[in-house]
């Protein structure tokens, strides 16, 4: 049996791949350089899952990897009509951002709730000045996503008190852990009783742009929103306004429309806006996890074995079963 090649594109930091030694080649990629080298590859980690230059060097015809994994949860930065309709497979990073996505929603929750931002302000102006805050037993959040991401933030939430309403693609009844799974189209009537809007969903042609001037017109004034899953999931003019306007009373944003975000951006000077540099999933050991998980997925492509974490490429996730 000849050695597989396993390209990888991005080496900073290289994965940690010591259990691929001696049953594959590994050779490493900028993107440059990508597209010269796939058609001699036989798997493609994409460990850089910033890019999208895999979308820009699919190979229209010829030899192309055979299996494509992604060291993030999304896919949409790989996905592109070619790679829809060839026979490759597409696999994700699932089950590695999931909790710690889910305890960083937590943590702004707290935060805004509890105002942990004023204390830290005032405590810089050495002023005492006693408020009242949030209490978090007993809001209603809706959290926009039903996979892993969202069911972890939703069970998070739950367990501080707050009520969640899941939203999905199509409505499920009879969930074990929320009774029922709301369809997409019955958004907009749940956005009118929340107290917490947390947007954890794939990013598809029929959610870009999904958080626009009318999803956020539907939210009441004392509504706070937070976005972990992809920028142009939200329509950030349409944030901007509402924030300004005081139409909702805060958000947070990990994720941004271009990323980084540029220094000259407006989004810095936002008022009661919290900025983070796509950082709600990267804890201590993260990158050793996802070389863990592709190498533990290269074992079962090399036995012959179903790969974890398919991704219906047509819908661009992994389908919850």
């Amino acid at each position: 049996m000849s050695e597989n090649t396993v390209l990888v594109l991005g080496s900073d930091p290289p994965p940690k791949l010591d259990r691929l030694s001696g049953r594959a080649r590994v050779i490493y990629a900028d993107e440059t350089a990508l597209a010269d080298l796939l058609p001699s590859a036989d798997v493609l980690l994409a460990w850089d899952f910033t890019s999208d230059a895999i979308r820009k060097a699919w190979p229209e015809q010829g030899p192309r990897p055979r299996w494509v994994h992604t060291a993030s949860a999304g896919v949409d930065r790989l996905l592109c009509p070619a790679l829809i309709a060839d026979d490759t497979l597409v696999t994700n990073a699932r089950g590695v951002f999931e909790q710690p996505i889910a305890e960083y929603v937590a943590g702004l929750v707290l935060a805004m709730a509890k105002d942990f931002y004023g204390s830290w302000e005032l405590q810089r102006q050495r002023r005492w000045r006693h408020r009242e805050t949030l209490r978090l037993a007993g809001s209603r959040a809706v959290v926009v996503g039903s996979g892993p991401i969202g069911r972890a933030i939703g069970t998070t939430l739950m367990a501080l008190g707050v009520d969640v309403d899941l939203v999905g693609r199509r409505e499920r009844t009879g969930d074990p852990e929320f009774g029922t799974v709301h369809a997409s189209d019955a958004l907009h009537p749940l956005l009118g009783r929340a107290d917490w809007v947390v947007c954890a969903a794939p990013l598809t042609d029929a959610t870009r742009g999904l958080f626009d001037r009318r999803a956020f017109a539907l939210m009441r004034p004392q509504t706070r929103f937070i976005n972990v899953g992809r920028g142009p999931l939200v329509v950030e003019d349409a944030l901007v306004a509402a924030l300004r306007e005081w139409r909702i009373a805060a958000a947070a944003l990990d994720v941004f429309e271009v990323e980084p975000l540029a220094s000259d951006s407006p989004l810095w000077d936002v008022p009661h806006l919290i900025v983070s540099p796509h950082m709600s999933g990267d804890t201590l050991g993260w990158r050793d996890a996802l070389a863990e998980q592709f190498q533990d997925n290269f074992d079962q492509w090399s036995a012959g074995e179903p790969l974890r974490n398919l991704v219906d490429k047509k819908l661009g996730y992994v389908p919850v079963r």
